[in-house]
């Protein structure tokens, strides 16, 4: 092979895929665009079981970041009895914990607390039963501990099993 077809099949090649990546043509003037949804794709099993559904992130402290083996210890145990008694009975098919690090800064404090604290993440139906649910969790883990918040974010999402 001549040493210029090289760079000149790169080129080729190069054009080709650009042409394969241009969108359709805009439409006429006045002719409004098609809008174009990206098509769901679940489990043959549960195609439109996935639809509808949020993730749902709560953070727990669980105790100081600086804190000694022991008292460490006591809190993984006191978020574990946690868990088995207010949050898998509430969400038996599934939910994930990370141990996490968190900072906040309290009311009236100039610096901010650092925590060791859980994320649990479940994947749940958006219904008011399952919104329920949660806030049950949240007020649980407050009236237990004395903290003032257990923070919530939520997101919608589709999934697939």
């Amino acid at each position: 092979m001549f040493p210029f077809h090289r760079p000149l099949l790169s080129i080729l090649a190069a054009s080709a895929l650009a042409a394969c990546a241009t969108g359709a043509p805009a439409p006429a003037p006045g002719v409004p665009a098609k809008v174009v949804t990206p098509a769901y794709h679940g489990d043959d099993a549960r195609p439109a079981e996935g639809r509808g559904w949020v993730r749902t992130e709560l953070y727990f402290a669980t105790g100081q970041w600086d804190a000694s083996p022991e008292d460490t210890a006591a809190s993984e145990q006191r978020w574990l009895d946690f868990l088995d008694r207010e949050v898998t009975p509430r969400f038996p098919r599934g939910l994930s914990v990370l141990d996490v690090y968190g900072q906040w800064l309290p009311p009236g404090a100039t610096t901010p607390s650092r925590l060791r604290s859980k994320e649990l993440v479940v994947h749940h139906p958006d219904t008011p039963e399952q919104a329920a649910a949660i806030e049950a969790i949240r007020a649980a883990w407050k009236q237990e501990t004395g903290h003032l918040s257990v923070l919530r974010s939520q997101l919608h999402a589709d999934v697939s099993f």
